[in-house]
C-alpha cells in the first residue's frame, strides 16, 4: 500500500475487529457519498448501506473459483482462493471498492488474507477494548467472560457456514498491531471514542484521506444521518440484515466508557493483561484501569 495508490483503483479496505465501529463508518461513507452525488440518502433505510460497500466473506465468491462450496473444499482451498475472490472485488467496479474486514492483516496458510496487489489503502478503525468486551459478548449472544476469552486468543479464526467463509481475527492485538504496526499513509486509523467525541474533526480527516472536499454542510449532513441513534431507531422500524442471529439488536448502546459500570474488577484485570501493551497505544489505559488491574 502506497499513498498515491488510493488515487487511482482498487480496494480500499474498512478494517476493523469486530464491534468497533466498521458499520458506523461504511454508513457516514455511503451517505456522504450519496449527498455529495446528488442523491437523497434520507429516503434510504440502513440496509442500503450494503450497496456501496462490499463484505469479501460471501460463500458464493469462492464457490465460483474454486468449483464447490468452500465449507466442503476446507480452509486451505479457501485461503488460497481469497486473493483471487479480493482481486474479482477490485475488478467490479471503476475506481474504488469500499470493502469490509475483520480479518488482521495477515498470511492464512500461507496467503495473504488482503491481497495488497489489489489494495490502494485502508481505514482501520480501533475501540478500547473494555467496551469491545461488552458489545462482543452482546453480538455472539454470550458471557463478557466468553468474549474477553475469545478476544484474547492467539489466531482466533471464525466458523464457516454454509453462506460465509472464515475471517482470521487474531486477537484483539493481533489484529490492532497487525494494521497498525507501523505508520502507513495509505492507511488511516481512527478511534471510536473520537468518533463519537469529535466526529466533525474525526469523520472530516476521513473524507480528506479518502480525497473527498465536502462542505461544511455536506460532512454535518452525513453525520447527522449515520448517527448512532437513528440507525438504532431505523434497526427498529426496518431491522437490520447484518445482525446476527445470536443478537438481540445489532445497534446495542454504541456508549464510551460503559465498562466503568459493567465490568468487574478481575475482568478490566484479564483484558489489561491480554491487551495492555496496545491499549498503551491507543490511550485506552486510564488510571481507573490501570487500578482496577492492579
Amino acid at each position: 500500500m502506497t499513498q498515491q495508490d488510493h488515487t487511482q483503483a482498487g480496494i480500499i479496505w474498512l478494517a476493523s475487529y469486530p464491534k468497533s465501529g466498521n458499520t458506523w463508518t461504511r454508513s457516514f461513507l455511503f451517505n456522504l457519498i450519496a449527498i455529495m452525488t446528488g442523491e437523497d440518502p434520507s429516503s434510504r433505510d440502513i440496509n442500503a448501506v450494503n450497496e456501496r460497500s462490499i463484505w469479501d466473506i460471501s460463500a458464493r465468491r469462492y464457490e465460483e473459483i474454486i468449483g464447490k462450496p468452500p465449507k466442503e473444499a476446507g480452509r486451505e482451498a479457501v485461503a488460497a482462493a481469497r486473493p483471487r475472490v479480493q482481486e474479482a472485488i477490485a475488478d467490479e467496479l471503476p475506481g474504488i471498492s469500499l470493502v469490509k474486514t475483520h480479518n488482521a492483516l495477515v498470511l492464512d496458510r500461507g496467503y495473504p488474507a488482503i491481497n495488497t496487489k489489489v489494495t490502494s489503502g485502508a481505514v482501520y478503525i480501533l475501540r478500547n477494548p473494555l467496551d469491545v468486551a461488552i458489545s462482543f459478548a452482546h453480538h455472539l449472544g454470550t458471557t463478557i467472560d466468553v468474549a474477553i476469552e475469545r478476544m484474547g486468543k492467539a489466531g482466533l479464526e471464525t466458523p464457516m457456514t454454509e453462506e460465509t467463509i472464515h475471517e482470521i481475527y487474531g486477537s484483539w492485538s493481533e489484529n490492532v498491531l497487525s494494521w497498525t504496526r507501523k505508520p502507513n499513509p495509505a492507511i488511516f486509523v481512527m478511534r471510536y471514542e473520537d468518533m463519537k467525541r469529535y466526529p466533525e474533526k474525526t469523520f472530516g480527516a476521513l473524507a480528506r484521506h479518502l480525497l473527498m472536499n465536502p462542505t461544511p454542510a455536506q460532512l454535518a449532513e452525513a453525520i447527522e444521518l449515520s448517527s448512532f441513534e437513528r440507525m438504532q431507531k431505523q434497526e427498529e422500524e426496518t431491522g437490520f440484515q447484518m445482525k446476527p442471529k445470536t443478537a438481540d439488536k445489532f445497534f446495542r448502546k454504541g456508549q464510551v466508557d460503559e465498562w466503568k459500570e459493567v465490568l468487574r474488577r478481575n475482568q478490566v484485570r484479564r483484558i489489561v493483561r491480554d491487551h495492555g501493551q496496545q491499549m498503551a497505544r491507543f490511550g485506552y489505559l486510564p488510571a481507573k484501569a490501570v487500578a482496577a488491574a492492579g
